[in-house]
């Protein structure tokens, strides 16, 4: 008896039987997403690595905030902080135009991008204050050598939608306020292109 299949959780589908897009999951209900955040597995560090991603937020307060639409990066380099958890990759966000939700995410600077708000990229450590979602990936700002800047509070929660594509994944924003870990957003990233940044 395969007690394993049994146990898997059913692919996420949209009403149609379809699989969820990149800009459909952005636009899902919290409860649809938050049930993907719970079974989906963690993306693998070495799939993330080299690429940018497509991101879109999905609390409509970063419309008026002009966030709603992003990238995130990910890169293996030298630790911008000397102790963390390890395996690890970092990562970096990048602005982007707040266009169309399906028109291409194009960088506020092409010539010269401004990378900020970095993290480090690893597994949730069990039992830890950010154990929220021991089956992801925690990308880590506090990790990132942000100095003083606000995106040091910032925790996300990266899982991969459906096991068979690591082009499609979701995740959940928390900000660190003390001993508290406060919901922010859900939100979507594609994979868009690979980079050469390493820090």
């Amino acid at each position: 008896m395969d007690t394993q299949s049994e146990t898997a959780a059913p692919e996420p589908l949209r009403g149609s039987g379809e699989r969820y897009g990149f800009v459909d999951l952005a636009q899902s209900r919290s409860v649809v997403l938050e049930a993907i955040m719970r079974s989906a597995q963690a993306p693998r560090l070495e799939q993330l690595t080299g690429w940018e991603f497509n991101g879109l937020n999905t609390a409509s307060v970063t419309k008026p905030l002009g966030i709603r639409k992003f990238k995130k990066g990910f890169y293996r380099g030298p630790a911008r902080v000397p102790h963390g958890p390890d395996p690890y990759v970092q990562g970096y966000n990048l602005a982007v135009r707040q266009n169309a939700l399906q028109a291409p995410h194009i960088p506020r600077s092409s010539d010269r991008p401004r990378r900020f708000g970095f993290y480090r990229v690893h597994r949730v450590v069990p039992g830890s204050r950010d154990d929220l979602y021991s089956n992801a990936l925690l990308l880590d700002y506090g990790l990132g050598g942000n100095g003083p800047r606000p995106e040091r509070f910032l925790r996300d929660y990266l899982v991969q939608v459906y096991a068979d594509d690591p082009n499609l994944l979701l995740g959940k924003a928390y900000v660190a306020a003390g001993p508290k870990r406060l919901a922010v957003s859900f939100f979507a990233l594609e994979r868009s292109n690979p980079h050469d940044f390493t820090g």
